[in-house]
């Protein structure tokens, strides 16, 4: 059942992901504002596991950077439409693409470094790039991009009220 669900689930979320919204004051400011405490956390859990996995902090770092960017390109991409005052806005589908995709193979490459760690003793060097700290950077991918594109709709959502 879980197989079947799961590519239903991502076919779902693309296509939530780039439908078309109105941008409601106080639910954007919400987003800006829970996302930005988020980041403190998420970089302070970075730094715990790095105990673990040494370059978990840095790659943390280089996802959100990454995420940043690709935050801002996808604003750039939106398009924005005014209805009275209603400000409606409706995400280009590349970048809602890409960051599917992004968990998909986030599952994936989960399931397949479960499977390999059951059937080995030992891991293999193909492994290493999955390691702790790459998943961090997905998620600093994600937190990055959340955190730019909120604060500039918000940024955008404050300008066309003036």
């Amino acid at each position: 059942m879980w197989l079947v669900l799961l590519p239903l689930s991502l076919l779902m979320r693309y296509r939530s992901g780039r439908a078309r919204g109105r941008a409601r004051g106080w639910v954007v400011r919400g987003n800006a504002w829970l996302l930005l405490v988020s980041l403190p956390v998420f970089l302070a859990s970075s730094w715990v596991a790095t105990r673990w996995a040494p370059m978990a902090l840095r790659d943390a770092g280089i996802g959100l950077l990454v995420g940043v960017l690709f935050g801002l390109v996808s604003l750039w991409l939106t398009r924005f439409e005014r209805d009275g005052d209603v400000l409606w806005f409706t995400p280009n589908r590349w970048p809602v693409l890409i960051l599917t995709t992004l968990v998909a193979a986030r599952i994936i490459a989960s399931l397949w470094m479960t499977w390999r760690r059951v059937t080995q003793a030992t891991p293999d060097a193909t492994a290493l790039w999955l390691d702790a700290g790459a998943w961090t950077a997905v998620a600093g991918v994600f937190l990055g991009y959340g955190l730019a594109y909120t604060w500039g709709l918000r940024a955008r959502l404050k300008r066309s009220r003036l």
